[in-house]
């Protein structure tokens, strides 16, 4: 039933690592809920995708940290619609845009320098303060 999740050209979710289960959903929703099964459970092992570049696989068990179990498995629940469909959809959609998070390489920090207009400020301020509290000294006795 489900298809390859295409993330971005050339990459690929296979549909046989993917694997879900439909469940009853909380809340309102009167006999629908105690009768359906419409809130969905997507399943994605990280660990063992290994067409994910080993980088992106890092990023995306750090970004997921708190949907991951210890075997390595991203978990994403659904339950926003009435509709058992709509709601894989939506796991799948949570689950591309998680990947395609991850896949982006953080810029590296380039360390700046401080501005001589700001050095000559700070030492501007530095010299006022020092001359505010030399004024507040009490006076040498005569």
């Amino acid at each position: 039933m489900l298809e390859d999740l295409r993330i971005r050209d050339g990459l690929v979710i296979p549909a046989r690592d993917l694997t879900w289960r439909a469940t009853r959903a909380a809340g309102p929703g009167g006999q629908n809920v105690n009768k359906v099964s419409t809130k969905v459970e997507l399943r994605f092992d990280v660990r063992s995708a290994s067409y994910l570049p080993s980088d992106a696989r890092a990023r995306l068990l750090r970004l997921a940290a708190s949907r991951i179990d210890q075997d390595g498995v991203l978990r994403i629940a659904s339950q926003s619609t009435r509709s058992q469909a709509q709601n894989l959809d939506d796991a799948l959609a949570r689950l591309a845009e998680l990947v395609r998070a991850a896949l982006v390489r953080p810029k590296p920090r380039r360390k700046t320098k401080p501005t001589r207009a700001s050095k000559e400020r700070r030492l501007g301020d530095k010299r006022k303060r020092a001359e505010t509290k030399r004024g507040r000294r009490r006076a040498d006795g005569d």
